[in-house]
């Protein structure tokens, strides 16, 4: 993760209000795209007729809740007009009970544009100043920290998100371009007051999808590259367990049409070298069938391609929803009273995601095994040991490899619990139905990291076995020859023992440069 802002080119975002792409979500998390306002009259005059709108409601008719009212199961209870100022900052001070690890940096700002992004949606009843403040933290690169734990998920990430507002009035910590300090220091530092809350802004600004939502971008880019890299390291493990190339021929996959599959299946007819001859598939291959962690890959990894559609779509459609209540709905004159901070869409994609990438860590987890163990790697040393054989006997080669690998798919397997079927009724009752969306993203990334554990140990250990493998058969496709190249720049190959942990830690935070120009269909 990146800890640091990188240098960023001037081409910038500007926020109107309309749609934004989960990559644009991304770019901005990773500190490769910068983010403005529009200068368009239209967008700035319908958020500005927000907070007007509500002016005007508070003259004619008093009462409005979050604003004259408690909050939650407290919405019977009037607040004095003289103690409203002081509202939303009881909201932001009492929702500060975050608990667990903090976000990491790049998570973090994704919530500050996913919030952001929902507030230029114009029917909050936030003002032009709020939006501007949220946009210096991003170019300032002053950004909340955030505890993960401590949200279910509705009413929205209130605990979370309460950081957010907290930092914004000059309270609690931030990452001050990478380095942790007070949020009152970094404000000073720059001659910047802290904002105070207008009505309803405290509200707005916590009782969201933010959290879940940016993790849920986070998650759906990584596991978008892990298929393709999954893809990759499959190709290279049929090869050099010298497998049947023909499991993936064209004709084949036309009869069971997944697209997602299909394309699996095509990328690793690419990288077999198998693109152009399906017409010369034999009615008999030397080996008729492979085990299933091979042949079956496409199977497996196409669940996830196949499901990546549906999965952007779920969250894409949560980035660009105004998602507090109540919507303050300035053109017709409505206040609108609801439960669009319900996360339950995207707990749902979260808690499938994250069983679909633990499948791939299950599939590759088997394939290593088949790749260490004589029985079935078809003339591989033991273990993958490139020692002589005088020195055979000495040599573990991967046998300790493979025991990890188990050991972080088994973890992520057990992760795959769904969170949303977790509901527990909070708040006085009020909160009677959560979803627990929050949850759900956080275990999504962690099978995720686990998962990329294991891809990391299993494609050092493909790594070895294509170069075992071509002392025996010198034809290895030209696609995986390339990639064995860039490999190879980054691992070496294992001849005597050595602790490998260095290795994989470089290919666990170099997996994003791994996947660069991989299948890029």
């Amino acid at each position: 993760m990146t800890d640091t802002l990188p240098d960023r080119s001037s081409t910038r975002l500007h926020l109107d209000g309309q749609t934004v792409e989960l990559e644009t979500v991304l770019a901005v998390a990773e500190g490769r795209l910068r983010v403005a306002l529009s200068d368009s009259p239209e967008f700035r005059e319908r958020i500005a007729a927000g907070p007007a709108f509500l002016e005007r409601l508070l003259e004619e008719e008093g009462v409005v809740y979050g604003v004259t009212t408690g909050y939650g199961d407290a919405c019977t209870r009037s607040v004095p007009a003289n103690q409203h100022a002081e509202l939303p900052r009881h909201l932001y001070t009492f929702h500060g009970c975050g608990l667990g690890e903090v976000l990491d940096i790049e998570s973090a700002r994704a919530v500050v544009l996913v919030r952001l992004v929902s507030l230029c949606r114009g029917v909050s009843g936030v003002s032009l100043d709020l939006l501007e403040r949220l946009v210096w933290l991003l170019e300032e690169d002053v950004i909340p920290v955030i505890p993960a734990e401590g949200s279910v998920g509705a009413s929205g990430d209130l605990t979370p998100l309460s950081y957010l507002a907290a930092v914004l009035c000059g309270e609690r910590e931030v990452f001050d371009r990478g380095q942790r300090r007070p949020a009152a220091e970094a404000l000073a530092e720059r001659n910047l007051a802290p904002y105070r809350l207008r009505p309803k802004e405290g509200l707005a600004l916590m009782n969201g999808t933010a959290v879940m939502t940016a993790l849920a971008c986070l998650a759906y880019g990584r596991a978008e590259r892990l298929s393709r890299l999954a893809t990759r390291i499959t190709a290279m493990n049929a090869w050099a367990l010298d497998g049947n190339p023909y499991h993936f021929d064209a004709d084949l996959f036309a009869a069971k049409p997944h697209p997602g599959q299909q394309r699996v299946a095509a990328r690793l007819r690419r990288d077999l070298g198998q693109a152009d001859v399906d017409d010369a598939t034999p009615r008999n291959s030397s080996r008729l069938q492979d085990r299933y962690s091979t042949r079956c890959a496409p199977h497996v990894i196409g669940v996830l391609e196949d499901s990546l559609p549906w999965l952007r779509s779920f969250i894409e459609n949560e980035l660009n929803s105004a998602n507090d209540n109540p919507l303050i709905e300035p053109v017709v004159g409505k206040v609108m009273h609801g439960g669009h901070f319900y996360g339950g869409h995207i707990a749902f994609a979260m808690d499938s995601l994250k069983t679909l990438v633990a499948n791939i860590a299950d599939l590759l987890d088997r394939q290593l095994a088949l790749l260490v163990d004589t029985r079935y790697n078809h003339g591989l040393p033991a273990n993958l040991s490139g020692a002589g054989a005088c020195r055979a006997a000495l040599n573990h080669g991967y046998k300790a490899v493979q025991i990890g690998v188990s050991a972080w798919t088994a973890e992520a397997l057990k992760l795959t619990m769904p969170a949303s079927v977790f509901s527990r009724s909070t708040e006085c009752h009020n909160q009677d139905k959560v979803s627990m969306g929050t949850i759900a993203a956080r275990d999504a990334l962690r099978v995720l990291a686990l998962t990329e554990q294991v891809v990391a140990g299993v494609l050092h250990g493909a790594c070895q076995a294509v170069d075992l493998r071509r002392a025996l058969d010198t034809r290895l496709p030209p696609v995986l020859a390339a990639f064995q190249q860039r490999c190879r720049e980054c691992i070496a190959f294992v001849e005597e023992d050595r602790a490998l942990e260095a290795d994989l830690r470089y290919l666990c935070a170099h997996m994003t440069e791994l996947t660069e120009g991989i299948h890029g269909d």
